[in-house]
């Protein structure tokens, strides 16, 4: 029976569309709107978890991601 995983995606823009990340696994997709980066970022770590050799799947995971921000001065 398949599991449920939950992973962090970041969705920004990017010239005329927008860039989906997924940074436990450093997998990325794009889409010309924010859901279809996610929709693609969702197929694209579909298709890596149905493809990837089982040992790969554990050596690419960066667990813990920390999304933040933080405040500076510049310029």
């Amino acid at each position: 029976m398949p599991r449920t995983q939950r992973l962090t995606a970041i969705i920004e823009r990017e010239e005329d569309g927008f860039v989906s990340l997924c940074p436990e696994l450093d997998i990325a997709s794009q889409g010309a709107t924010i859901e279809e980066a996610r929709a693609n970022l969702v197929e694209a770590l579909t298709v890596f978890f149905e493809t990837a050799d089982p040992s790969e799947v554990p050596r690419r995971y960066h667990g813990d991601v920390l999304v933040t921000q933080v405040e500076l001065q510049v310029g």
